[in-house]
């Protein structure tokens, strides 16, 4: 192989996988000399690859971790694993799963060449997830065009469907995503309004970065320093202007352990109460505030699969009382 830059990628693809390479094998699969592969070698640390050495008759080259992340080589099958992997999350809204992935899949696809990119939607549309909840589904690639365009400021327009339904037509400045871990958020400054809005993802449709580059706006807040912090905690504090805060008391017949794994991090964590059960085993109580909706609380205590008893607030006791009451009649409907 003559051609140094092709040459230096399928080395640097070899050396990327987990093990390490005796430079006779590699002088082999590259076609040169040991001593080229040694010059190579060298080229590669230049370019900032930290490729480890060992000498004696089993010594070899392997990349071992750095300072930072240089670029990686990816073949097309690993390339199509990983945008799938990161459509898949994405799309999903799963917790844990925040902008940085978006960014990246947003990158990836840039580069996809056309026949991998078919391959990956083909996939795609192939498979049928399991979703937990009322987290809404979204297309990835609106979460891309979305995080692009915040990314390179650009501004964007978008239909968008309201709570009641309307469709409106929206000329924004996109300022970041927000993932709350069941929904994403844009935050961004509506120029047809002189306002800034948060907008639902799972509601934007037919988004088109217009290639009008804007100069970022300061959100309007007080003693923020710009970026993904202030983003959320104007996201929060939005949001917290839209929907009552309900501020729970629940007792669970079963241990903590047991109920915070199967609650969201967003509905706070449970207290032990010894003895609390009926029969005196232990139990415990979940004191805290939310602004979710009613439905979507009610909803994911009836998922922590155990006994429960809501002390508060009224009106999510009287929401579960008329919830039970519809699953009965449900269950019995020649009762009804």
């Amino acid at each position: 192989m003559t051609d140094t830059p092709a040459r230096l990628l399928k080395l640097l693809s070899l050396l990327q996988t987990p093990r390490e390479w005796p430079g006779g094998e590699l002088a082999e699969r590259l076609d040169v000399s040991p001593r080229t592969v040694r010059r190579d070698i060298d080229r590669l640390r230049e370019l900032g690859y930290p490729v480890e050495a060992s000498r004696g008759s089993l010594g070899g080259y392997r990349l071992v971790a750095g300072a930072a992340m240089p670029p990686l080589v990816l073949d097309d099958e690993e390339a199509v694993a990983i945008a799938v992997g990161l459509r898949a999350g994405a799309g999903h809204a799963i917790e844990g799963v925040d902008e940085a992935s978006v960014r990246a899949l947003a990158k990836l696809e840039q580069v996809l060449p056309s026949r991998l990119r078919h391959r990956v939607s083909a996939l795609q549309n192939a498979t049928v997830p399991l979703t937990r909840g009322d987290g809404a589904t979204i297309d990835p690639q609106t979460l891309t065009t979305l995080a692009s365009a915040a990314t390179g400021q650009e501004a964007l327009r978008f239909s968008y469907r309201s709570g009641d339904g309307t469709e409106t037509k929206r000329q924004v400045e996109p300022y970041r995503l927000v993932s709350t871990g069941r929904r994403w958020y844009l935050v961004a400054y509506d120029l047809l309004r002189a306002d800034w809005r948060t907008f639902r993802v799972d509601r934007v449709s037919e988004p088109f970065a217009t290639g009008a580059r804007f100069a970022a706006r300061p959100l309007p807040m007080e003693g923020g320093e710009g970026g993904a912090g202030d983003a959320a905690r104007y996201f929060a504090r939005s949001m917290a202007g839209k929907q009552p805060e309900l501020r729970l008391d629940v007792r669970f017949r079963a241990p903590a352990e047991f109920v915070a794994a199967r609650l969201p991090p967003t509905l706070g964590v449970p207290e032990p109460e010894p003895g609390s059960g009926p029969a005196g085993e232990d139990g415990c109580r979940l004191r805290s505030s939310s602004t979710d909706s009613l439905e979507w609380v009610a909803l994911r205590l009836a998922l922590v699969d155990c006994e429960f008893a809501v002390q508060g607030p009224p009106q999510l006791v009287a929401y579960l009382e008329s919830l039970g009451a519809r699953l009965t009649r449900a269950a019995s409907p020649g009762k009804g």
